[in-house]
């Protein structure tokens, strides 16, 4: 990232100062007085750039560089990403990965087999959604198997909730990444690195002991169908499934790979085949061609028509347009820090109070999760403050950034309470009243975030 330019004559005290009261502002706005987020980060971030002594003419100029550059990154990965995973959606493709692993794992290991498809369905498909779908699949096991249904559900929206922070294409991390600098398919190895561990001890192992602790029964009244929107069409197989979910991780590993290997003189970069496979290994290309090989597989192989197909993938854009727009205006906000010079500012505070980095990463998106609820905001948001900082130290790897924005994405899960549209969503789909998803559903975000966070910590240290 290219170093600020440092318009700010207010010393680092005070610039510091003003960038914490326009968060604190920006809060202010969307928590309390429900303004939409998006006018409010605009807002913001005009006031700030004036505070802080951008020149008028060159206000309008930083808002747009930081909106369109942080669109460049999330826009085309986010809008594929939610494509792939309503094709995967509409197909039962689901309910078919649950089955077979629930069959594979056998009965005694059910909830460790929700889990794992959960994690797997939880790459193109947000976490509302995929809890929806899954949910009615843990209540079918439930009624079979019996005992608590948090044994079994915890374990699966702790998959989701995981996944949806730390892994693109789910808009907050590519967002952060964007915003960090870090490289989006490093990110998606690293994520997974410190995802799947932080699943295994928050979500399933914690699942599996609060379930025992809690009886909760299956409730009577949930309305998640969970089911084929076309169930007189056959369902795509297991092979299938499976096929389309790790067709574009290989794709983005394949150029990982070569970038790595041309890194080292092993291969010849001018080779237009190795340039070509790079190409496709882009995120955003690598998740059209699944989206592609998915209309075919999951939609004209089942007798949808082009038009069904069409309209289902343009519906789906409809429920990330907003969360890419607000993603846009955080953004806008990060480059208006970023040009007043406020990441020299906060290095500098950073480095006098002794706080490494990625600490104060943790720290900033911890405030910002409890203050105003969404991880996705808090997420963007944090990512904007931190990102100055991050541009004007010195000697970060590209590891390195991407474990801020893990550090970033802990943060932003913890301690998810009344604020949050998930805790409602999770405790009203399992029939829980506020205090047992407080114990429950609230236990397991704080403790995703913490052991991610941890895990990214000391990788740091170690990396």
């Amino acid at each position: 990232m290219a170093e600020p330019a440092a318009h700010s004559a207010l010393g680092p005290g005070v610039t510091l100062a003003v960038a914490a009261g326009a968060v604190a502002v920006l809060l202010l706005l969307i928590v309390f007085l429900k303004l939409q987020p998006m006018i409010a980060l605009l807002a913001v971030s005009i006031a700030t750039a004036l505070v802080l002594g951008i020149p008028l003419d060159e206000v309008m100029g930083t808002l747009n560089d930081g909106l369109g550059g942080t669109l460049a990154e999330v826009a085309l990965i986010v809008g594929f990403g939610a494509m792939l995973g309503r094709m995967l959606e509409i197909s039962g493709g689901a309910s078919v990965l649950a089955e077979a692993l629930v069959r594979r794992f056998g009965e005694r290991r059910a909830p460790l087999a929700l889990g794992i498809a959960a994690l797997l369905f939880g790459f193109p498909i947000f976490l509302d959604a995929g809890v929806v779908i899954f949910l009615p699949i843990v209540f079918t096991v439930a009624r079979r198997l019996g005992g608590s249904v948090l044994r079994y559900a915890l374990p699966v929206v702790g998959a989701f909730a995981v996944m949806h922070a730390f892994v693109p294409p789910h808009p907050g991390p590519v967002s952060a990444a964007g915003l960090i600098g870090a490289n989006t398919g490093l990110l998606l190895l690293i994520g997974l690195v410190v995802g799947i561990p932080t699943w295994f001890i928050s979500g399933y192992a914690f699942g599996i002991w609060n379930g025992n602790r809690v009886f909760l029964p299956i409730p009577e009244d949930s309305t998640a169908s969970g089911q084929d929107t076309a169930p007189d069409k056959p369902r795509p197989s297991m092979g299938a499934v499976l096929g389309l979910l790790l067709l574009p991780l290989v794709l983005i590993f394949l150029r990982t790979g070569l970038n790595t290997l041309i890194s080292e003189d092993v291969v010849d970069s001018g080779s237009q085949a190795v340039q070509a496979a790079i190409l496709i290994g882009q995120s955003p290309v690598a998740l059209a061609v699944a989206v592609l090989v998915a209309s075919v597989v999951l939609g004209l192989k089942r007798g949808m028509s082009g038009k069904e197909i069409e309209n289902e993938l343009t519906s789906s854009l409809s429920t990330i347009a907003a969360v890419i727009l607000i993603t846009g205006a955080g953004g806008m906000f990060g480059a208006v820090l970023a040009e007043a010079g406020v990441g020299n500012a906060l290095a500098e505070g950073l480095n006098s109070a002794g706080i490494p980095l990625i600490v104060a990463a943790f720290l900033i998106a911890v405030v910002m999760r409890v203050a105003q609820g969404s991880a996705t905001v808090a997420l963007t948001t944090s990512a904007g403050f931190i990102a100055p900082a991050v541009s004007a130290a010195s000697g970060l790897s590209s590891v390195d950034l991407c474990l801020i924005v893990i550090a970033i994405a802990s943060g932003a899960t913890v301690l998810s309470h009344v604020n949050d549209s998930g805790f409602w969503l999770v405790g009203r789909l399992l029939g829980m009243d506020v205090p047992t998803t407080l114990k429950t559903w609230t236990v397991m975000e704080t403790l995703i975030g913490v052991v991610g966070f941890l895990i990214s910590w000391i990788l740091s240290i170690f990396l």
